[in-house]
């Protein structure tokens, strides 16, 4: 197993977190708020620990768990600290409206993020086709959550899914970064089905593989 620190104390921390955990991996937290931090560690457990905002992420995966409205500002406050880490990208840069993406037209948001962070840094983009409350509760009658990937060194992408796979998960490999722009509107997907025909957020977007 392996030390992932997870930068962020909201509802995909916990579930990343607490499934991490679960699954044997040294997990640490790390926020501005530091009281949040130990208490999302705390709810953790397992022996969770919490790390100093900005400092170097002990864990050599560095998952950003937060809102892609603060992320590029995180990615520029850690710096040079990033530097050779695997930064998991999460987040989906929707606008207000819910139908739009806040990211120029040229580009997305693993792009941007890469774009911030130090040039040795890797991005793979996951897990943002998921609820919090759905990942955290893992696999549903025997069948696990699916979690699209996408990015563009193939090292890096194996130690993400093997990541997932610990977690009790199917990573699905949608190619290289190029194909985060799709991933992101998946997420669009998600709230118009939310919006107009699921009406609760008890759902995922999966493969189902015939045959």
């Amino acid at each position: 197993m392996s030390t992932i620190s997870i930068i962020g104390s909201g509802g995909m921390a916990a579930a990343i977190g607490g499934l991490a955990a679960k699954a044997g991996h040294t997990v640490e937290v790390m926020s501005r708020d530091a009281a949040k931090a130990r208490a999302r560690a705390e709810q953790i457990g397992a022996g969770a620990t919490t790390g100093v905002f900005a400092a170097a992420p002990a864990g050599d995966i560095v998952v950003l768990a937060v809102p892609y409205s603060a992320v590029l500002d995180v990615v520029k406050q850690y710096g040079e600290a990033l530097a050779g880490k695997l930064l998991v990208d999460i987040t989906n840069p929707v606008g207000s409206d819910l139908k739009s993406f806040v990211t120029p037209e040229d580009s997305f948001g693993a792009r941007e993020i890469m774009k911030a962070a130090p040039s040795d840094a890797v991005v793979v983009k996951a897990f943002n086709t998921l609820f919090s409350r759905v990942l955290a509760a893992g696999p549903v009658e025997g069948r696990p959550l699916d979690v699209f990937i996408a990015g563009d060194d193939a090292q890096a992408k194996a130690r993400v899914s093997a990541f997932i796979e610990s977690l009790g998960l199917r990573p699905m490999d949608t190619g290289q970064l190029s194909m985060a722009p799709t991933l992101e509107h998946a997420c669009l997907l998600s709230l118009g089905l939310l919006a107009h025909s699921v009406k609760h957020t008890n759902f995922s977007i999966g493969v189902s593989l015939l045959g």
